[in-house]
């Protein structure tokens, strides 16, 4: 499972920055794979956002720039257990995302957003992708077992559908709520 990338080096001892990190998953003594090897986190610090990690056997500044843009994983089964209602992002991608019996498209990412989580879903059609918020109000039902998400995308264009109206049209990323 994927936990982030290695980032630009940060000081001389061979720590460096985590981009994209699932912070839960970088803390001190985790061992994590990264360019075919595996290492254990022996130093953690900055912020959930940007953390700063140091692996065993990488020892200085250089060593650090070498993994630069390496994909940082860990076994799934080393994961922490998720309380009910939670998805690791990987679990969701490659869910098809229906409203009713519309088909929006397939997760294709989850997107950190300041407000909240967001799936980023590309439509069948192959147009631009829709951002689907993860909130209570636009889902319906995940099931990732099923390989399906079942969505309300009235609630995409800022106005609650009506009961047995069909649904609008769901918001496009990079466009403002209707």
């Amino acid at each position: 499972m994927a936990v982030g990338r290695v980032g630009r080096p940060h000081g001389l001892d061979g720590s460096f920055y985590v981009t994209r990190p699932r912070a839960r998953l970088l803390s001190l003594g985790t061992e994590v794979t990264v360019s075919g090897r595996t290492a254990a986190i022996v130093r953690r610090a900055g912020t959930e956002r940007r953390p700063i990690v140091r692996l065993d056997g990488v020892e200085d500044r250089e060593a650090a720039e070498v993994l630069r843009g390496c994909e940082l994983a860990v076994d799934a089964s080393h994961a922490p257990k998720l309380e009910e209602g939670e998805w690791w992002a990987h679990e969701l991608e490659g869910c098809a995302v229906i409203d009713g019996e519309r088909l929006l498209g397939t997760v294709t990412s989850m997107l950190e957003l300041p407000s909240c989580e967001a799936l980023e879903v590309l439509p069948p059609d192959g147009g631009a992708p829709l951002l689907i918020p993860m909130v209570k109000d636009a889902i319906r039902a995940v099931e990732p077992a099923a390989r399906r998400i079942e969505v309300d995308s009235g609630f995409l264009d800022g106005t609650p559908p009506k009961p047995g109206a069909p649904a609008a049209d769901a918001g496009r990323a990079g466009e403002a709520p209707r």
